[in-house]
């Protein structure tokens, strides 16, 4: 089946999943920052919907810039979060301020964010359903980004000492 009548197919049968950014801001003293949303009585992180044509990184930048008037950088791997149920996916970054930034002085600058809170990783606030999932998955993305890659050899060993039986 030519392209384009292959691609309305997969459209029209498949599931519609929205995609969205969530970002974890990271001070160089370990705090993370926290929004609260007028609409949601819980904390979570800044974030919101990919725009038509946008990456998940250039909206995660986007974001963190229009609710709270921070510049970001991002870091490490993206970790992934899959709601099937509200059909939503999230690509979960990692970013530190742009140096330079008084992170004391942040205000909200959407009419959607009531407040902005730093929080040290052991005392954290509580936390909407969806951002707890964030970090834990961004937890899974940085533990696997630290760990050695499995080479050719590492794969013969693991074959080798295989009980036999």
């Amino acid at each position: 089946m030519p392209v384009l009548p292959r691609r309305w197919v997969v459209r029209t049968i498949a599931p519609s999943f929205t995609v969205g950014s969530m970002v974890v801001v990271e001070r160089s003293d370990g705090r993370i920052l926290f929004v609260r949303q007028t609409y949601r009585t819980k904390w979570g992180v800044p974030g919101g919907l990919l725009k038509r044509r946008e990456s998940a990184s250039d909206a995660a930048v986007r974001e963190v810039f229009e609710e709270v008037g921070l510049r970001v950088e991002l870091t490490g791997t993206p970790g992934v979060v899959i709601d099937a149920v509200p059909q939503r996916v999230d690509v979960v970054f990692r970013a530190r301020p742009m140096p330079g930034t008084d992170l004391d002085t942040l205000v909200p600058c959407s009419p959607e964010i009531e407040a902005i809170e730093w929080h040290a990783p052991n005392a954290l606030p509580e936390l909407q359903f969806e951002t707890a999932g964030a970090l834990v998955e961004l937890a899974r993305a940085t533990q696997a980004e630290h760990r050695r890659p499995v080479s050719i050899d590492d794969l013969g060993n693991i074959f080798r000492d295989r009980p036999t039986g």
